[in-house]
């Protein structure tokens, strides 16, 4: 492969091609797949041009490509597979913000643009980027689009794909496909763009993308809300829908044992309303100044705890005290990753089906698992759980994984006996292939292998994941 790097390098400049071992670790794993593959280099374009350059360079040479974006999966999607090496195609130096225009309330990105840095630059506009989730200061446009990102804003703005109006694509051959258009109407012929989102980078290679905008939000209510039971949840979540309308941006579940283990983390957080089983995280905002959405979930909530559909709740009286209320939330999965070994699911079904899946997973995995904590969060506001499992305190690190393939077993079956989905919104990488092969249709399979056939037929792209 000497003769493919020295032609990145004639493309990109000696910069531009990454070859030595320390200088490629850190391009090497994600957080499920820490340990990655071989790689040939990494290549770090700051163009479209230099970006389809190389996917042509590459094409020739026959080299598999892996597309990255910051490191932030957790399936092992943007690894390089082992057994074959690859090029890491890294698209950190491609971080610009094209446009932002308040007129269409549209903004054109590039794929290395972290999350973070989109938001804040819709903000400086007096506009909202709708998508956000714990990992937006790391991860990059293009990984959120090629994972179809979700996060804790599903509920009103929809996940990635929802928010996307346009993408520039460049194919296995390295042609561009430049659909960079705000248009919110479009109805000639195949919606192309959407076989790229979600594709993990197994159909073509994300350089940028058309986004969504939305009003800024000027007036923001956040609450605190404990609950005895998950149909009590459920029951809440259609109150305040019907209350607030789409100025319920966020509703999000806590379990009981989740709560004190971020509390855990961060022993000097107050512990609001402690001793109940389920908490929900509420957020509202309107781009209304001086709306009274405050007072208008504040109302819900009182007509709740009367009717016995909510015990307690507490409404953030400040933005300091609304921060110190996410951070419960947010904190989850760090506190649960230092807690020690985890097995982890990404779970989605019907918001009604919710209550019954839970309660028969819970007596499932117990049963078999007597030692084994179940913690639960998740965006119960569209129908997306966390379900996940640590080890009791104390126990060996490799006794409990040993269980992983078992427990997901169980997981998995009910949510398939329940019309759900094994994953909601961290795709299939490599960690979830064979789940895919063993629940989905067959027609499904040979449509989805029918499509990568025809945009990537040796298979160049991405090799090891999804299929």
């Amino acid at each position: 492969m000497s003769d493919l790097i020295h032609r990145l390098r004639e493309l990109l400049g000696d910069d531009g091609v990454l070859t030595e071992v320390a200088d490629l670790a850190g391009y090497r794993g994600d957080l499920a797949w820490p340990e990655g593959g071989d790689m040939i280099c990494v290549a770090r374009p700051r163009t479209t041009v230099e970006t389809s350059a190389v996917v042509r360079a590459c094409a020739a040479a026959n080299a598999p490509v892996v597309p990255r974006g910051g490191g932030t999966g957790l399936t092992g999607g943007a690894t390089p597979p082992p057994g074959a090496r690859s090029l890491v195609l890294s698209f950190e130096r491609m971080r610009r913000i094209r446009a932002i225009d308040t007129v269409d309330d549209a903004m054109i990105v590039e794929a290395g643009c972290p999350l973070a840095e989109a938001q804040a630059a819709a903000e400086r506009q007096g506009r909202l980027l709708g998508l956000d989730h714990g990992a937006s200061g790391s991860s990059q446009i293009g990984g959120n689009l090629s994972t179809n990102a979700g996060g804790t804003a599903v509920l009103r703005f929809g996940n990635a794909r929802d928010l996307t109006l346009g993408i520039e694509i460049v194919l296995a051959d390295g042609r561009v496909w430049s659909g960079l258009r705000s248009l919110r109407k479009d109805n000639t012929g195949y919606d192309l763009k959407q076989l790229f989102i979600g594709a993990e980078g197994t159909l073509g290679v994300i350089t940028a993308a058309v986004l969504k905008l939305f009003p800024a939000s000027r007036t923001q209510a956040t609450a605190l809300v404990a609950l005895a039971s998950l149909p009590a949840a459920v029951a809440l979540l259609g109150r305040l829908q019907s209350a607030l309308s789409d100025r319920l941006t966020g509703f999000e579940l806590i379990s009981s044992v989740a709560l004190a283990l971020s509390r855990k983390l961060e022993p000097a957080t107050p512990a609001p309303m402690p001793g109940h089983a389920w908490y929900v995280l509420v957020q509202t905002d309107d781009s209304a100044q001086g709306s009274p959405i405050a007072a208008l979930l504040e109302t819900s909530l009182a007509e709740a705890v009367v009717e016995g559909i909510v015990v307690d709740a507490t409404i953030a009286q400040s933005e300091a005290q609304a921060a110190r209320l996410w951070a419960l939330r947010e904190n989850i999965s760090e506190a649960q990753q230092r807690e020690g070994p985890n097995i982890k699911h990404d779970i989605s079904l019907a918001v009604s089906s919710i209550p019954a899946f839970v309660d028969e997973c819970n007596a499932a995995l117990l049963s078999a698992f007597p030692r084994a904590r179940l913690i639960i969060f998740g965006h119960l506001g569209d129908g997306n759980l966390h379900y996940n499992l640590s080890a009791s305190e104390g126990e060996a690190q490799g006794d409990f994984l040993e269980h992983a393939a078992a427990v997901n077993r169980v997981v998995h079956d009910l949510v398939a006996q329940h019309g759900g989905s094994f994953s909601a919104e961290h795709g299939i990488g490599q960690l979830k292939r064979a789940d895919l092969l063993y629940y989905k249709d067959d027609v499904e399979l040979e449509l989805m292998r029918t499509v990568k056939r025809a945009l990537d037929p040796r298979g160049l792209l991405n090799p090891g994941k999804v299929l």
